[in-house]
């Protein structure tokens, strides 16, 4: 789980400041902690992540690169196939 790091004693404070009990902005703001630590478990990627991420990218371009290369070869051998037919019509 993902610790969220922020000054809870001073949010406290500034809740009870404006008027919330001292119990119930302990209670809120532990609820906050729980709830950004689960938000930022599920919806944000680590570092981790990203890096899996491009490691397939790379793996990825590396095979299309490879078969366009062999796609430019072969289109290459069939155009030169087709010249050559079209040419011994002529000649």
């Amino acid at each position: 789980m993902t610790t969220v790091t922020f000054d809870t004693h001073k949010f406290v404070k500034q809740l009870e400041a404006a008027g919330i009990a001292p119990a119930h902005a302990e209670a809120f703001v532990s609820a906050q902690r729980d709830i950004l630590s689960e938000a930022l478990d599920t919806q944000l990627a680590t570092k981790a992540d990203i890096q899996r991420l491009e490691n397939r990218i790379d793996t990825l371009d590396t095979r299309l690169t490879a078969e366009l290369t062999l796609l430019k070869w072969m289109l290459g051998v069939v155009i030169a196939i087709a010249i050559a037919n079209f040419a011994k019509q002529f000649f």
